[in-house]
């Protein structure tokens, strides 16, 4: 059973099965007040109490009486609960205004949590969101460090202390280096974001910030570079140049450069271009081997050479088989020629009655926005009108938000609603991608 009530901050809106909070006969919806007599502020101070062996958790159930469970476990083993805010607190906002946020460039009317910045040190250790480290205060700095909060994912940008001042329009923007090295000194692992802006931070700006960067392996473990995201609600907003063939190409040799000397110097190429450059280019993406365990997958970088693997070694052991059903996979103009290749390796075992891949334009952000990610539910009713031969569309989840709305609030049922056929989720993921295609569950 789960809750979904944020009203107070530690109410317990789920247990885990066979966990040690399942047999106290802890429940959903009763409030933790304290663990060995420290009330808990938020889900870091949480995390770092529960990892002692001997707990005294105080409990208020919803009659209001209070109870206090003796625990004794192995140090670091989890009890078993989860709350109804996860953060245990309210989420920090962001303090800069970027002259690259992708939130000002959407269109208004949208749903009120799509505008919300969040720049919360908590979220990039439990989610791996990245943040700009603008809004820390020097309590929260030391907490990290107290609490060995790692790896925090970082939105670098540059080094250059100007620049990042210019281009994150906040003043503190400047003191990135200093961060950086005291998480460093505390041996603090932490990932880093590039956003690459043309004519900004980009060329030698570039490369300095990848060299500075450098200095700070190996707890400075990677670094992912990502062109700029740029729709067509710019009105008012700083003038920006999207990526084109020649700067992306431009881009992959620079780093390409720099991975070679990383590569003989520390064994890692530390820094790596998304997948999206490699697309606009038009230059064949690194094996899998070059994307050394994909650190940064989250980040774009590898997920098509990672999926494209999975889908080569799952269909190894697909025995061929005859599918009596016509399917249509939809995705975005970037990963297009990628699925029209998974599609033909899935086909050499399995026969399908029909398969197409059909690529959805983005006129609701616009024409320069081309990943899967952001494709709505708006584009494809508007683009995909004759489906009478299909019996089945296919999508991938990157399109969707809480598994089910897609980022102009339709919902997967409104668009089953409207075809008269079901729509399957797939991950990113070859294996399950193909189960998906041959409607059968994960085995």
């Amino acid at each position: 059973m789960e809750i979904r009530d944020n009203t107070s901050k530690n109410i317990i809106s789920r247990v885990k099965e066979g966990s040690i909070a399942e047999e106290l006969e802890i429940s959903v919806a009763d409030e933790l007040l304290s663990i060995n007599g420290c009330k808990v502020s938020d889900i870091i101070e949480y995390k770092y109490l529960i990892t002692e062996e001997d707990l005294v958790l105080s409990i208020k159930k919803e009659d209001g009486q209070i109870y206090e469970f003796e625990i004794e476990k192995d140090y670091d083993e989890d009890i078993g609960i989860e709350f109804t805010n996860p953060l245990i607190d309210k989420v920090k906002s962001c303090s800069n205004n970027c002259i690259f946020c992708f939130i000002d460039q959407l269109p208004k009317g949208m749903r009120k949590t799509l505008y919300f910045k969040d720049d919360d040190s908590r979220l990039s250790f439990l989610q791996g969101n990245f943040i700009t480290l603008t809004n820390m205060k020097e309590e929260e700095i030391k907490r990290i460090i107290k609490y060995r909060i790692s790896p925090i994912n970082i939105s670098v940008h540059t080094t250059n202390k100007d620049l990042r001042v210019k281009m994150l329009r906040n003043k503190n923007a400047g003191k990135i280096l200093e961060y950086i090295s005291r998480f460093y000194d505390a041996k603090i692992f932490m990932n880093c974001q590039i956003v690459l802006l043309r004519d900004y931070n980009d060329k030698d700006e570039l490369v300095k910030t990848i060299k500075d960067l450098e200095s700070f392996y190996p707890y400075v473990e990677s670094v992912a570079v990502v062109p700029v995201g740029l729709t067509k609600h710019r009105e008012g907003l700083t003038d920006l140049k999207a990526y084109d063939k020649e700067s992306s190409e431009e881009v992959i040799k620079i780093i390409g450069g720099l991975q070679e000397e990383l590569l003989l110097k520390y064994g890692t190429r530390f820094v790596f271009p998304s997948d999206e450059f490699y697309v606009m280019a038009g230059i064949e993406l690194p094996s899998e081997e070059e994307y050394e365990g994909y650190l940064q997958i989250e980040n774009g970088v590898g997920l098509i050479t990672s999926f494209m693997t999975e889908i080569e070694e799952t269909i190894k052991d697909i025995e061929e088989t005859y599918i009596n059903e016509s399917i249509v996979i939809l995705t975005g103009f970037s990963a297009y020629e990628f699925m029209l290749r998974a599609v033909e390796m899935v086909k050499s075992k399995v026969n399908f009655k029909n398969i197409e891949v059909y690529k959805i334009k983005n006129n609701f952000f616009g024409e320069k926005i081309t990943v899967a990610g952001l494709v709505t539910g708006t584009d494809i009713i508007d683009q995909l009108t004759d489906i009478s031969k299909f019996d089945r569309i296919v999508i991938p989840d990157v399109m969707l938000r809480d598994g089910f709305l897609f980022l102009d609030d339709y919902k997967i049922s409104d668009l089953e609603d409207i075809y008269k056929i079901p729509i399957s989720v797939s991950e990113v993921d070859g294996f399950k991608f193909i189960n998906v295609l041959l409607n059968r569950g994960i085995e």
